[in-house]
Protein backbone atom coordinates (compact mmCIF):
# COMPACT_ATOMS: atom_id res chain seq x y z
CA UNK A 1 0.00 0.00 0.00
CA UNK A 2 1.27 3.21 -0.93
CA UNK A 3 2.06 5.66 1.90
CA UNK A 4 0.70 9.36 1.73
CA UNK A 5 2.93 11.91 0.65
CA UNK A 6 1.53 15.16 2.65
CA UNK A 7 1.90 16.37 6.24
CA UNK A 8 -1.97 15.58 8.24
CA UNK A 9 -3.34 18.39 9.57
CA UNK A 10 -2.90 19.34 13.51
CA UNK A 11 -5.92 18.15 15.55
CA UNK A 12 -7.15 22.16 15.86
CA UNK A 13 -7.24 22.46 11.83
CA UNK A 14 -8.61 18.78 11.63
CA UNK A 15 -11.43 20.26 13.95
CA UNK A 16 -12.16 23.42 12.24
CA UNK A 17 -12.37 21.84 8.90
CA UNK A 18 -14.70 19.41 9.99
CA UNK A 19 -16.82 22.33 11.75
CA UNK A 20 -16.52 24.39 8.42
CA UNK A 21 -17.73 21.12 6.81
CA UNK A 22 -21.20 20.52 9.04
CA UNK A 23 -22.34 24.52 8.15
CA UNK A 24 -22.36 23.84 4.01
CA UNK A 25 -25.02 21.87 2.12
CA UNK A 26 -24.82 18.82 0.13
CA UNK A 27 -22.98 20.36 -2.87
CA UNK A 28 -20.62 22.63 -1.09
CA UNK A 29 -19.32 20.05 0.91
CA UNK A 30 -18.50 17.80 -2.15
CA UNK A 31 -16.60 20.70 -3.49
CA UNK A 32 -14.71 21.55 -0.33
CA UNK A 33 -14.30 18.30 0.40
CA UNK A 34 -12.84 17.60 -3.16
CA UNK A 35 -10.53 21.03 -2.82
CA UNK A 36 -8.62 20.05 0.13
CA UNK A 37 -8.11 16.68 -0.61
CA UNK A 38 -6.63 18.03 -4.15
CA UNK A 39 -4.56 20.20 -2.20
CA UNK A 40 -2.53 17.39 0.07
CA UNK A 41 -2.25 15.84 -3.06
CA UNK A 42 -1.39 11.75 -3.07
CA UNK A 43 -3.53 10.22 -0.71
CA UNK A 44 -5.81 13.14 0.06
CA UNK A 45 -8.82 11.93 -1.40
CA UNK A 46 -8.59 8.74 1.70
CA UNK A 47 -7.07 11.26 4.09
CA UNK A 48 -10.11 13.64 4.03
CA UNK A 49 -12.65 10.98 3.48
CA UNK A 50 -11.46 9.47 7.09
CA UNK A 51 -11.12 12.79 8.32
CA UNK A 52 -14.77 14.43 7.00
CA UNK A 53 -16.46 10.51 7.66
CA UNK A 54 -17.90 10.67 3.86
CA UNK A 55 -17.33 8.38 0.99
CA UNK A 56 -14.31 8.20 -1.37
CA UNK A 57 -16.29 8.60 -4.00
CA UNK A 58 -18.37 11.92 -2.76
CA UNK A 59 -14.86 13.21 -3.17
CA UNK A 60 -14.73 11.88 -6.34
CA UNK A 61 -17.87 13.51 -7.84
CA UNK A 62 -16.64 16.64 -6.46
CA UNK A 63 -13.81 16.86 -8.07
CA UNK A 64 -15.93 15.55 -11.32
CA UNK A 65 -17.79 18.73 -10.23
CA UNK A 66 -14.81 21.09 -9.99
CA UNK A 67 -13.61 20.32 -13.25
CA UNK A 68 -16.82 20.56 -15.06
CA UNK A 69 -18.30 24.04 -13.41
CA UNK A 70 -18.73 26.52 -16.22
CA UNK A 71 -20.87 23.73 -18.08
CA UNK A 72 -22.67 23.24 -14.65
CA UNK A 73 -26.40 22.77 -15.80
CA UNK A 74 -27.55 22.26 -11.97
CA UNK A 75 -25.91 26.32 -10.99
CA UNK A 76 -27.87 27.61 -8.34
CA UNK A 77 -29.10 24.51 -7.37
CA UNK A 78 -28.38 21.83 -4.37
CA UNK A 79 -29.62 18.84 -6.28
CA UNK A 80 -30.17 18.44 -9.77
CA UNK A 81 -33.77 18.63 -10.71
CA UNK A 82 -35.81 15.46 -9.43
CA UNK A 83 -33.44 14.55 -7.20
CA UNK A 84 -34.31 14.46 -3.44
CA UNK A 85 -36.99 13.96 -0.79
CA UNK A 86 -40.56 14.17 -3.09
CA UNK A 87 -42.80 16.74 -1.76
CA UNK A 88 -45.52 15.76 0.80
CA UNK A 89 -48.62 16.78 -1.54
CA UNK A 90 -46.92 14.52 -4.51
CA UNK A 91 -46.50 11.49 -1.81
CA UNK A 92 -50.33 12.00 -0.88
CA UNK A 93 -51.19 12.04 -4.46
CA UNK A 94 -49.50 8.56 -4.98
CA UNK A 95 -51.12 7.44 -2.16
CA UNK A 96 -54.62 8.26 -2.89
CA UNK A 97 -54.55 6.46 -6.61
Amino acid sequence: MATATFEPFDEVVEAQTRNVFQTLNEKDRRRFAAIQARQLGHGGITYISNLLEISESTISRGIDELDTRPDDPAEGRVRRPGAGRKSRACRRARRTK
